[in-house]
């Protein structure tokens, strides 16, 4: 158990911890190059702060009233005006090389991926549909996923972020999402992922993941979509490749079968 001391939080974790300072555990190259990014770019934030701040107490101790009571007038200085003008052109160029790589990256359409599923964003539930399995009617696999009430969590699971059904992928394999909402604007965001896509009305956006690790990976609508806003969680659990054709025929397809056969007695 955590000590309830702990203020502030900075370990790997694939959902959002009390306190926590920093990002959550990248599992996809994208979220990978979006903390390096951070980082570098935090490091020219860094230089820039140490050497104004020397800067600043330099001029506030050495022209200080009691020292200079007499302030000299100065007109024109050309080198510290071209220094000035040169040194914060350069820094910008050097942030704009890799976040521009990796706006491409992110932004890359895969061609051949190895599942496409589409998250259909609901008031106030989703549902996602595996568009390359159909089921005995030539429909595609369609489930469901609403929230777990607080009262019926079991331990170890999060409030506001565990859900009856998750969406299982293949890890280390290309995947394609296709984000639409039925009704108002929703979004599928899972920060571990480094992927966040508006889901817009008559619109279908597209984004691509590769999942590089097995684990389950928690997200959030980040569109305020309504009352229920806070209860519309996203978990992506990713299994290795080889047990992930067991896992789908056990865990989906048996529930969505049997809706349908519910659905014909009614």
């Amino acid at each position: 158990m955590k000590s309830k001391w702990l203020f502030l939080t900075i370990a790997p974790c694939d959902a959002a911890e009390p306190w926590q300072l920093g990002f959550q555990d990248a599992a996809t190259p994208m979220m990978q190059g979006i903390i390096d990014l951070h980082h570098d770019i935090f490091f020219f934030l860094i230089l820039i702060l140490v050497f104004v701040s020397r800067i600043l107490v330099r001029a506030l101790w050495h022209f200080h009233y009691k020292k200079n009571p007499i302030p000299q007038r100065i007109v024109h200085g050309t080198t510290i005006e071209i220094l000035r003008t040169i040194f914060p052109s350069i820094i910008p160029m050097f942030i704009a090389i890799p976040s521009f790589a990796l706006l491409y990256s992110m932004d890359e359409v895969v061609v051949d991926p190895a599942i496409t599923i589409k998250a259909i964003g609901h008031q106030w539930y989703r549902t996602y549909e595996y568009s390359d399995y159909n089921s005995s009617d030539e429909q595609s696999l369609t489930f469901d996923s609403y929230t777990i009430p607080e009262d019926d969590l079991e331990l170890g699971q999060s409030r506001l972020l565990e859900v009856d059904n998750r969406v299982l992928v293949p890890a280390k394999s290309h995947i394609r999402i296709i984000v639409t909402p039925a009704d108002v604007p929703h979004s599928w965001a899972v920060p571990s992922l480094g992927v966040k896509c508006d889901a817009v009305p008559g619109r279908l956006n597209q984004i691509s993941i590769s999942v590089q690790r097995e684990g389950v990976y928690y997200g959030q609508c980040s569109e305020i979509c309504g009352t229920n806003h806070a209860f519309t969680p996203i978990v992506v659990e990713a299994v290795p490749s080889k047990d992930y054709g067991s896992r789908v025929s056990n865990q989906l397809i048996p529930q969505t079968t049997g809706e349908a056969s519910a659905e014909m007695k009614e």
